[in-house]
């Protein structure tokens, strides 16, 4: 590791927020866990990254004994004031036993560790850009689809349309652009989950206020909506505006002649 590698973590840091302390100090911790399985030394010991030149370092930790009885963990106090006068009983002394070939097992998990940490950033980033949008629409593209769901690819993550919340007259085809109403966003280990329907009440609503301009302004306010998915659906609307008769209009439409509406 050089400061060719300390440049490069700045530069990860500027452009995907990482912070370059954090990740040295996985990397650290990392390495610590590396020596102990390739070298099967003793457990206490520290792995030192030098911040401004890249150096790695591994010292063993031995606390200053009276009577040594397991020389990998401990060290005499005649034996520790050969090395420093300063050293007092219980005090902890560090010896540096970094391996001759240290540096490439260190290279490989630096490069592991940093690129699960981007890994990481990236679904961060993910799951807070769709949290925001539950409960709302976006078109995506028809990927694949099995017994049970049809993977949707929404531009930086693919979502999934269950078998119950897939309308029973629609046909969905690779390659298909449709809108869909994200119902649900969680974080799992494999990243974001994004959970979509087609169904949902909230999709006609949100379409409606995209589609409708005295909706989207505000001027008529939706108060509810029932639907029967792929058959009919109404639509009770609320408006101040004495322009308008009514002050509450049941709109009732077929749910099968707005397919193309939602589709595209």
């Amino acid at each position: 590791m050089n400061s060719d590698f300390l440049d490069a973590l700045t530069t990860l840091e500027e452009d995907k927020g990482i912070e370059k302390e954090i990740v040295l100090e996985a990397i650290e911790a990392a390495l610590i866990s590396a020596y102990k399985r390739n070298f099967s030394q003793a457990p206490n010991v520290r792995v030192d990254i030098n911040r401004d030149n890249g150096e790695i370092k591994v010292f063993a930790r031995k606390q200053v004994v009276e009577e040594v009885f397991d020389p990998r963990l401990e060290i005499s106090v005649e034996a520790a004031k050969e090395m420093s006068v300063r050293y007092e009983l219980d005090d902890v002394v560090e010896i540096e036993v970094t391996p001759k070939d240290f540096g490439r097992i260190a290279a490989q998990t630096a490069k592991q560790v940093v690129t699960q940490r981007v890994r990481e950033a990236e679904r961060s980033i993910i799951y807070s850009e769709f949290i925001d949008r539950e409960e709302d629409i976006m078109t995506g593209i028809v990927q694949r689809q099995d017994h049970r769901f049809i993977y949707v690819d929404l531009g930086k993550v693919e979502a999934i349309l269950p078998q119950s919340e897939q309308m029973q007259n629609e046909t969905y085809r690779h390659n298909d652009r449709i809108k869909s109403y994200i119902t649900k966003v969680e974080k799992t280990t494999k990243g974001p989950q994004i959970m979509i329907s087609r169904t949902h009440p909230g999709l006609l609503k949100r379409l409606f206020e995209l589609e409708v301009p005295e909706i989207y302004d505000g001027t008529v306010e939706i108060q509810s909506v029932a639907r029967e998915a792929g058959d009919r659906s109404k639509i009770s609307v609320h408006a101040e505006d004495l322009r308008w008769t009514l002050s509450v209009r049941v709109l009732a439409l077929e749910d099968k002649g707005f397919k193309r509406l939602s589709m595209n």
